[in-house]
């Protein structure tokens, strides 16, 4: 299959018409003609990412974040931007991205983020839009069949996102066991209303600033900060097996090593 037609298979899953207006996924580098017999997938097209594409001689590159989120004014090896785009390009590697789409989209990020959390989904914590009837969006709001304590909805997150740690706040004011949760895995501190609003007494997100955290739980929410690698790396393992089972065997794909990018000392 040609890049193009592999386009058509990754839209099949999350249509680019259900990303967000300011966002930027789609086909951003190389040849829609190209024959695609080896797929590396990705959260990021990091340095590391691209040196592996290029290393492993890949025909298409899929990453959950889009390299090119703002406009380029020039592509050349002198902004480290740039310079990866003409490294993929130098390797005749084609590059597609699937950001908000692959959020919003049914039986993607969102839905799978609380399949692991053993969440019971009632609908999309931030709307933005409508598939099949259905209303589609960022993140998830649910019930726990059982309630849980903090301290074990953390370690719960931990085991099902094979997480190193996670960051709570509202670990001394939060005692009771909780049932009604929201996930929104990325960066959710523009979640923290919604979930609020929906009457979510914890927010299961990433990338929660000290502000934001503690004026959660002021408000009577607790937020388990799980990292924005830490809860988006779904995305690779299932986007991986999704080629696989498209290809009918006949594309070999790879997968990045885990890599998070925060480390505890």
């Amino acid at each position: 299959m040609q890049c193009r037609q592999w386009i058509e298979e990754l839209n099949k899953l999350a249509p680019e018409a259900y990303a967000c207006e300011w966002d930027n996924p789609g086909f951003q580098a190389g040849r829609s003609e190209k024959e695609i017999r080896r797929v590396l997938v990705a959260l990021d097209a990091t340095d590391q990412v691209v040196e592996q594409a290029v290393s492993e001689q890949v025909d298409l590159l899929v990453t959950h974040h889009p390299l090119i989120f703002k406009p380029l004014k020039r592509v050349n090896d002198q902004n480290f931007i740039s310079n990866r785009i003409v490294k993929l390009i130098q390797a005749d590697i084609c590059y597609f991205a699937m950001h908000t789409n692959f959020d919003a989209a049914p039986g993607c990020m969102a839905d799978l983020a609380a399949e692991r959390l053993g969440m019971n989904p009632e609908a999309p914590l931030e709307i933005t839009g409508e598939a099949e009837g259905k209303p589609i969006g960022i993140g998830k709001l649910g019930t726990l069949s059982e309630p849980l304590g903090l301290e074990a909805l953390t370690e719960r997150v931990k085991q099902a996102f094979s997480l190193p740690f996670a960051a709570v706040y509202g670990s001394r004011q939060v005692t009771e066991p909780v049932s009604r949760i929201a996930v929104s895995p990325g960066a959710g501190g523009s979640m923290i209303e919604a979930a609020l609003s929906a009457g979510a007494q914890v927010l299961v997100t990433g990338d929660i600033g000290h502000h934001a955290g503690i004026d959660a739980v002021a408000r009577g929410m607790a937020v388990i900060d799980a990292g924005h690698y830490g809860l988006e790396h779904i995305f690779i393992p299932f986007v991986a097996d999704y080629i696989r089972r498209q290809s009918g065997g006949s594309v070999q794909v790879l997968t990045a090593e885990p890599d998070f990018p925060v480390q505890i000392y």
